[in-house]
């Protein structure tokens, strides 16, 4: 027991999880008096006295969605407490995180089941353990005034649950009921839940306004509904995002204990599973997997209950547009798709998509409801780093701001092409610097000229440092994994689609050594011409016409490929016609998909053709196609190409070739990092690039790499989409 007043800083994700009334009971049971508040710092704490175990209890027993970084305490001049008590937060901005969007509790779900409850049926309930954060906040510190919900007068009995500190709602900043807060209704009329259901069950497309925007909704059951939705939206292919229950899930899906646990995980994210038992081919053609969430809000959930089976949730959006998150916006843009609508009247902050994610092996393909704006601390080292904000690539696009120790990455953006995501990016940065109150010393961006964000990084008119793309990627996998500044250089295996390089040719299947400060290109796999420039992304025959030629193989690409335009794109290649050369990994993965006949012509989305060969590839122990490294580390896949045509010849299955082909490249990139291990020029190797959110060849990686240190993505994005935080940290560290 130290006696004395004392003034205690809890610092970390510490507003709007019922932190404050946490601190309140514990003050009861130790019979403290003093306050609890919120400010731009954290939660601050007064008390008359400090006894043992009260600090430990800070964090020990922290609310569920709390997470307490650091707990300081130091004695202050005695003042006259009365009681404890919750007094009103001060300042605007914040060093603290806020709080991610949660999913509905236990509590809250059986709450709407009550028949006989004042939030029977009611589509807005939550408490301080759940419901909505980001996606209604305006401003910090997180009081309902800075909310969407300061719209909505509270009515006596939300009060009173409001000013009880023993109550679950004790200042929910969103609490509701049906006599006080947000409605909902359907468009055409009717009872909102039970009219939507019935258009669903009939096989009408139907637009759902959610947390952090609107959805496009069918009935994943039936085949016709889907097609329907595929036409309308012009997406012949690209895999549609389920919602149902656990009991629903289970129906269609072996789920593992750790799906089940990510599934029910607060964020609630869309969970990649295997198995589609019996759900219509239309819903993921090509695929081995499906992606599900949990109904997380008791909007959603009550739906579900009404149709009593699993539905189609994909973004309401125009193609390569942003979410559509306003009730006149989807009525313009979404009548198109839409039959109907089933609407509400609370304001969304700003748009979210669903984040996407893998439990087993665990991994982040898509960042942003449930986990923005979550942080992560900055790894040893890095404790003089000045505010860095960071601009990411040009798709998959983020921003990473660096403060106070924290790297903030935020939702993802999309692609920089479209001129209505640009608008999104552009309002991002301002938002997410004004809520922070982050006041940059320098930027970060990529090396690429072109990029529309190293250009808006050229406008922000402060020192800029320009990144190179895999330079990025293996800051950012470092990064995440907390590795020291001075922690020795390490083996990155960078495997992705594009990124210009330092020689100024595209890069993308690299072996590096090096570390925030810097890197060397040890390996990279044999440069390829890129007929046609960007049409490579979208026409994976191009790259395997690249790929056979320079193997040798022009017979085999003249039969493969017999009815494209084989002649007109040699002759731009021979005249170096948009044929800039290419070590790109993920163009690699289009050509083995395209001579195996996956979507050769055409990809209908980024990344068809090798997430289909993944689907395709079954484990069989089958052994590795062969590639070779030259003395100066160009790994040639021409003996490669050579056994694919021999058992193109003796006509093995391509579930076999697709399988050889994984294993040959883990193979011979884990040998040349494993190298560099061996000799002590690397202290461990980090898998990172888009292609590393190939489940197979992260897992085949792993093997060959058993034994030795080894850090991979798990709650960044392998992808581009985790680009902006290797920048900040490259730029960081080369200000210390």
């Amino acid at each position: 027991m130290k006696t004395g007043a004392w003034e205690i800083r809890v610092r970390g994700q510490v507003q709007g999880v019922g932190f404050r009334p946490f601190v309140w009971q514990l003050a009861e049971r130790f019979g403290l008096n003093g306050s609890v508040r919120n400010d731009a710092m954290g939660v601050l704490i007064h008390c008359d006295r400090l006894p043992d175990g009260f600090l430990a209890a800070l964090s020990a027993e922290a609310p569920p969605l709390a997470r307490v970084d650091e707990v300081m305490a130091n004695a202050i001049e005695a003042a006259g407490y009365d009681g404890f008590s919750i007094v009103a937060s001060g300042g605007k901005g914040a060093q603290t995180r806020v709080t991610p969007d949660a999913a509905t509790c236990l509590e809250c779900l059986a709450e709407i089941e009550e028949r006989n409850g004042r939030r029977y049926g009611y589509a807005f309930t939550n408490c301080t353990h759940c419901g909505p954060r980001f996606t209604i906040l305006k401003a910090l510190p997180y009081d309902r005034s800075q909310t969407t919900m300061a719209a909505f007068g509270m009515c006596a009995a939300c009060a009173r649950e409001y000013g009880d500190p023993r109550d679950r709602r004790f200042h929910a900043q969103p609490i509701a009921c049906p006599d006080c807060g947000p409605k909902i209704w359907a468009e055409p009329g009717g009872d909102p839940i039970r009219v939507t259901a019935e258009r669903l069950l009939a096989g009408e497309i139907v637009a759902i306004k959610g947390l952090g925007g609107f959805h496009l909704a069918c009935d994943a059951t039936n085949s016709a509904a889907i097609a329907l939705l595929r036409e309308r939206k012009r997406r012949p292919s690209k895999p549609f995002a389920l919602m149902g229950t656990l009991p629903m899930i289970a129906d269609y899906a072996d789920v593992s204990e750790s799906e089940r646990d990510l599934l029910a995980d607060p964020a609630a994210p869309i969970v990649l599973i295997g198995g589609r038992g019996g759900l219509p081919e239309g819903l993921a053609p090509g695929q081995s997997t499906l992606g599900w969430m949990l109904p997380y809000t008791p909007l959603h959930r009550m739906l579900l209950r009404e149709v009593a089976r699993p539905l189609v949730m994909t973004s309401g959006n125009l193609s390569g547009e942003p979410q559509v998150i306003e009730n006149q916006e989807a009525r313009d843009k979404l009548s198109q798709f839409a039959d109907a609508f089933l609407m509400h009247d609370r304001e969304i902050a700003r748009r979210l998509d669903d984040s996407v994610e893998r439990a087993e092996p665990q991994m982040v393909l898509r960042r942003a409801r449930g986990r923005v704006p979550g942080t992560i601390p900055l790894p040893d080292g890095f404790g003089a780093a000045p505010q860095v904000v960071a601009y990411g690539a040009h798709v998959k696009s983020a921003i990473c701001l660096i403060k106070d120790g924290q790297a903030l990455l935020s939702h993802h953006l999309g692609d920089l092409d479209d001129a209505l995501t640009w608008e999104e990016f552009v309002r991002a940065d301002a938002d997410y610097a004004e809520l922070f109150a982050h006041r940059p010393v320098m930027v970060a961006c990529d090396q690429h000229p072109d990029y529309r964000s190293s250009r808006h990084a050229a406008a922000k008119g402060l020192p800029v440092v320009e990144v190179q793309h895999h330079h990025a990627h293996l800051a950012a996998c470092l990064g995440e994994n907390r590795w020291p500044l001075d922690g020795g250089q390490v083996a990155g295996i960078v495997l992705d689609g594009v990124g210009l390089g330092t020689d100024r040719t595209v890069w993308g299947g690299e072996v590096l050594l090096g570390d925030y400060r810097g890197f060397e290109r040890c390996a990279w796999l044999r440069p390829t011409p890129l007929i046609g420039g960007d049409l490579t992304q979208k026409q994976p025959w191009r790259n395997a016409l690249a790929h056979l030629d320079q193997a040798g193989l022009p017979d085999l690409a003249e039969r493969l490929f017999a009815d494209q335009t084989i002649a007109v794109a040699r002759m731009a290649r021979d005249r170096r016609l948009n044929s800039p050369l290419s070590s790109s990994a993920g163009r690699l993965f289009d050509a083995m998909a395209a001579v195996l006949g996956i979507c050769p012509e055409r990809q209908s989305y980024e990344g068809e053709a090798a997430m289909a060969l993944e689907a395709m590839a079954v484990d069989i122990s089958s052994g590795a196609y062969p590639l070779t490294t030259s003395a100066e580390g160009v790994i040639d896949p021409a003996a490669l190409w050579h056994s694919v045509a021999r058992d193109l010849a003796t006509g093995v299955a391509p579930a076999t070739m697709a399988y050889r082909f994984h294993a040959g490249l883990a193979r011979a990139f884990a040998g040349q990092a494993r190298a560099l291990v061996d000799r002590g020029a690397a202290q461990a190797v980090a898998l990172t690039g888009g292609c590393l959110q190939n489940a197979l060849l992260l897992r085949l990686l792993l093997s060959e790499l058993e034994g030795y240190p080894v850090l991979h993505h798990q709650r960044m994005p392998a992808n581009d989409g985790s680009i902006a935080l290797g920048q900040a940290l490259v730029a960081a560290a080369q200000s210390i």
